[in-house]
């Protein structure tokens, strides 16, 4: 495995109190990394500090075997993508595309024809004079990832770049994404605090909690095997005397007149092909499950439940 960026033990101590708490984190050429953890685990701050936007008062950031503690942020080779966009309104598209490559001194000529080959890349076409005011939130992304990805940068950092998008185009657009990157072979560190997202697009997935990565694998890896109990909550595993048990692993039907059963169905969800069950045991405490069948338990009914002993998992 050839390493691109390389973050060691970082700590960033912002208002007294540590962002950062001795984070690492490796990403090999031409790999995704989704960084995942909830709002204020110290996600976005490691981003700006590998981009050069926050200083850090400990460790070092690596990229392709070069230390970047002396390196201003616009030398380091990194792209940015925000949730916010970010974008120039007083430019043009074509003007927003091109604002990295004018700023390095790239001909004219060269310039004009990267910004088409962005635009057709990111399904922009057309829109060169268009004001990015008129764009919606979904075009005006795409000029941003083409603004970002234009200098072809060593490495890309993307922050949240969906989550300003109601659901239906954000799932669009990272269908999109996903053939993005694939195609382009890019390296990049991708944060979001949404599951899907980390999952869908990460060959990797990297867990924050409290300023410090507490687990990295593959999703399949995470899934099947939580480090801790609140990795597995945070992933929706449900959690009895210390197993996690993944939702898939949880069978369900309605009880018999008469029967007793295990719990009440508290709320069913419906996520696409599958409907989440929230169940509120007897014993006490609740429990998740997944399941695919039209004919399924709505809140109300009373439910007996089998537990595959595959889907359990001994947390350390």
């Amino acid at each position: 495995m050839v390493l691109t960026l390389r973050v060691e033990d970082v700590s960033v101590r912002l208002d007294g109190g540590p962002a950062l708490d001795g984070a690492s984190l490796d990403v090999a050429d031409s790999e995704i990394v989704a960084l995942l953890g909830p709002s204020g685990s110290g996600k976005t701050t490691l981003l700006r500090v590998i981009a050069g936007l926050q200083r850090a008062d400990g460790g070092r950031v690596l990229l392709e075997g070069e230390d970047l503690r002396n390196v201003p942020p616009h030398r380091r080779g990194i792209g940015l993508v925000f949730q916010d966009h970010a974008l120039f309104h007083h430019r043009d598209v074509a003007g927003n595309v091109a604002f990295g490559l004018r700023m390095r001194g790239d001909r004219p000529g060269a310039v004009e024809q990267r910004v088409r080959e962005l635009l057709a890349l990111v399904g922009l076409v057309g829109f060169e004079r268009r004001s990015v005011g008129t764009l919606s939130g979904g075009e005006q992304q795409r000029v941003a990832l083409a603004r970002a990805l234009a200098p072809e940068p060593r490495v890309l950092l993307l922050d949240e770049p969906l989550g300003s998008l109601d659901r239906r185009l954000r799932d669009r657009l990272l269908e999109d994404l996903s053939a993005l990157f694939a195609r382009l072979r890019v390296t990049a560190v991708y944060v979001t605090h949404d599951q899907t997202e980390a999952f869908a697009l990460g060959d990797r997935v990297a867990v924050m909690r409290d300023g410090h990565i507490v687990q990295t694998g593959t999703p399949d890896e995470l899934w099947a095997s939580p480090a801790d109990e609140d990795v597995a909550r945070f992933l929706g595993l449900g959690i009895r005397n210390g197993v996690a048990i993944r939702p898939e692993a949880v069978a369900v039907r309605r009880v018999r007149e008469g029967e007793r059963g295990d719990g009440v169905v508290e709320s069913a969800t419906r996520q696409g092909p599958t409907v989440r069950l929230k169940i509120r045991l007897v014993e006490g405490g609740e429990l998740d499950a997944a399941v695919t069948s039209l004919d399924h338990p709505a809140a109300g009914d009373r439910v007996s439940i089998d537990i595959d002993p595959e889907g359990l998992v001994e947390l350390r």
